[in-house]
Order: C-alpha cells, then structure tokens, then sequence
C-alpha cells in the first residue's frame, strides 16, 4: 500500500478561513486587507503580520498482539462521537515525542514509550482547521485504560478491521498501511522517547 499524507476533507478552493484579527495587536491600527482574497494579513502603520499556519499535532498508533487502540470522541469535540487514534496539539513549550506521550495518559489512561516515527500528514480538515500531524508509533508501559480529555470511550480493534466510524481519512489509511506493512518507521530521539528527559 502507497503511502499518503495529505489528505482534505473540504474544498479549499471555495472555502476561506476568518482571519482573527481586524486591528492590529500591536498598535490598534486597522490591518490592511488583500481585496483579492478579503483576508486582514498585515498593519500598514509598524509592519506587524498576520500568519495563519496549520497547527502542529501528533497521533499515536497504539498495538497490542493484532489490535490497535481507538477513541470515541465526545459531544465537545471536533468529529463528535466518531473514532480516531490517541492524540491532540503540540503546546508551544513541549516536544513533539513529549506532546504525544502526555495526550495519550490523558485520553488513555496509559503511558506510553515511542518507538518511531511512522509518517508526518497534513490534514485540511476544514477552513479554520489544518493540521500538520507527526504520526508515531509506540508501546504501552504502565497505567490502566481509561477514557479522558476529548475521548469518552476505549476500544482495541483488528488492525485488520472493521472498524467503527473514524473521524479522519488519515487514521483509517495509517491503521490500514501499518496493518499490511507493519513498517517500524524512523528511530527516534531515546531522550524523549519515554516520556521524561534523561541528563
């Protein structure tokens, strides 16, 4: 099976995201707007710019003898009560391997050492939202499974399938090529791999 990481769930074409800000948020002054594609981007007063990026996020690919391990997501969350692989945002003062290994012990319960990196995918998965996802793999090593943050339910499914309704196009075409490749993928940084930082 190919590989595939990009994937879009809406017509970028057609669709602009609202920038956030109509005035500057470091003189007032209100942003210049591009009458082409009607976006606020940039101050003509002191020059400050608008960048809208996608958001940086990672997915854990969790297995256990020919399982991997799903999440139901809750009424609160983007794709509410569909499935998808454990995983979430990179905060601003976190590593990537780190970010992973804490949205897994708070949707999960479980806690987690990273074996590799399996794919990095962009996700265009509505005009507010992109996501650019580094997509690991890893092993559990303590803790009990228990749903939590954005998740409400637990389950260990084939890899082979089926599989319940899954939010993204991404998790279904990596369970899916991991299944039918078992691929380990690119070695990571043993440093931040297991979740603390060794000196």
């Amino acid at each position: 099976m190919l590989p595939q990481q990009v994937f879009a769930a809406y017509d970028q074409a057609t669709h602009h995201p609202d920038r956030r800000y109509r005035y500057c948020p470091a003189c007032g002054a209100p942003l210049s707007q591009d009458a082409r594609e009607r976006r606020f981007d940039h101050c003509a007063s002191c020059g400050w710019r608008q960048y809208q990026n996608p958001a940086p996020g990672v997915v854990v690919v969790i297995t256990e003898d020919d399982s991997v391990l799903l999440g139901k997501r809750t009424d609160r969350s983007f794709a509410p009560q569909k499935w998808c692989l454990p995983g979430g945002f990179v905060e601003f003062d976190e590593d990537f391997l780190s970010a992973a290994i804490r949205e897994v012990r708070e949707e999960t319960g479980l806690q987690v050492a990273i074996r590799s990196i399996l794919s990095v995918v962009s996700n265009f998965l509505a005009a507010e939202l992109h996501t650019l996802v580094v997509v690991l793999l890893a092993d559990v090593v303590g803790g009990k499974p228990a749903a939590g943050d954005d998740l409400e339910e637990l389950r260990w499914v084939s890899l082979r399938g089926p599989f319940p309704d899954l939010a993204f196009e991404a998790d279904r075409h990596i369970i899916e090529r991991y299944a039918r490749t078992r691929l380990e993928g690119v070695p990571v940084d043993p440093l931040y791999a297991g979740g603390t930082i060794k000196t």
